[in-house]
C-alpha cells in the first residue's frame, strides 16, 4: 500500500488575524509532523499574523487585501501545484484542527484512493458536539451533498480536509472565494470535476480564540445562505471533460 509518508505534502494554513492563536499551532505542527511543509497564507491581515509565523521559521503568502477562506486557499493550491506537491491538507489557524489528526486524514485518502477526504466530526470520532438549529442546518447540507458527491458524508461543512494530485491540479484554478464555497461549492466542483469525495472521523478541538456565535437567529442565517451557495453551485456548468485532472 502507498504510504502518504513516502510524498511531499503541504499544510495550508489560511490566516486572518489569528496572531493569538497561530504560533501555538505552528508549534504543534512542528512537534507532530517534523518532516511536513507549511504555507501560512495571510488573508490581509491587520495583525501581526505575517509575523508570528515568519518568527517560527514558516514561508507566508501574504495577500494584500482579505479575500475570505476560499481565495487564500486557492492561492495555497496554487502553490501547491506550482511546487509539485503531491498531497495537501487545509489546517485552521483557530486551533480548532489537532495536527495529530493530519495523518488520520491522509491515510484514509491513500489507502481509499478518494481525492478529496474530509476530517468529519460527527463520525465516530471525538466528542465535538453542535447542537439545535446550526446542527440542523449541518444535517440538511449533508443529506444534499451526499447525494451530489455520491458518497454517505455527515461534516460538509469542515474545512479540516486532505487533497490527493488531482484534487490539487483542479483547486488551484476553480477554488471558489465566495461564502461557503472552500466547503460547500467545492464539494459541488469536485464532483462535477470527476473527483472522489469521501470522510473519515477525526476529534476536534474549539477554537482557541474568538467567539463563534451558535444563537438560533445565526444558525438559520447561515442554513438560507449555505442554500443560496449550494443552488448557485449546483446552477453553475461543470468543468469540460477536457479540462477536469487526469
Amino acid at each position: 500500500m502507498a504510504d502518504f509518508r513516502d510524498e511531499r505534502v503541504l499544510i495550508i494554513i489560511p490566516a486572518w488575524n489569528e496572531e493569538e492563536t497561530l504560533g501555538d499551532v505552528l508549534d504543534e505542527v512542528a512537534a507532530e509532523l517534523p518532516s511536513v511543509d507549511v504555507v501560512v497564507v495571510d488573508d490581509g491581515s491587520t495583525d501581526r499574523t505575517s509575523e508570528v509565523a515568519r518568527a517560527k521559521g514558516v514561508r507566508v503568502l501574504q495577500l494584500p487585501i482579505n479575500l475570505g477562506v476560499g481565495g487564500a486557499m486557492r492561492a495555497g493550491y496554487k502553490f501547491a501545484a506550482r511546487n509539485r506537491y503531491t498531497y495537501t491538507v487545509q489546517l485552521d489557524a483557530d486551533g480548532q484542527h489537532p495536527p495529530k489528526e493530519v495523518p488520520t486524514i491522509l491515510d484514509a485518502l491513500v489507502s481509499t484512493g478518494a481525492d478529496v477526504m474530509i476530517g468529519a466530526r460527527f463520525a465516530g470520532a471525538g466528542d465535538y458536539q453542535t447542537r439545535g438549529p446550526r446542527r440542523w442546518s449541518m444535517t440538511v447540507l449533508s443529506v444534499i451533498l451526499s447525494r451530489v458527491t455520491r458518497a454517505e458524508l455527515t461534516d460538509t461543512t469542515s474545512g479540516f480536509k486532505a487533497c490527493g494530485p488531482r484534487a490539487i491540479s483542479l483547486f488551484s484554478t476553480t477554488y471558489p472565494a465566495e461564502y461557503l464555497g472552500d466547503t460547500v461549492e467545492a464539494l459541488v466542483i469536485a464532483a462535477r470535476g470527476g473527483l472522489t469525495v469521501d470522510q473519515t472521523g477525526v476529534s476536534m478541538r474549539p477554537r482557541a480564540g474568538g467567539r463563534p456565535s451558535h444563537s438560533p437567529v445565526k444558525a438559520a442565517v447561515f442554513l438560507v445562505r449555505a442554500l443560496l451557495a449550494l443552488g448557485i453551485a449546483l446552477t453553475r456548468p461543470g468543468i469540460p471533460t477536457e479540462e477536469r485532472p487526469a
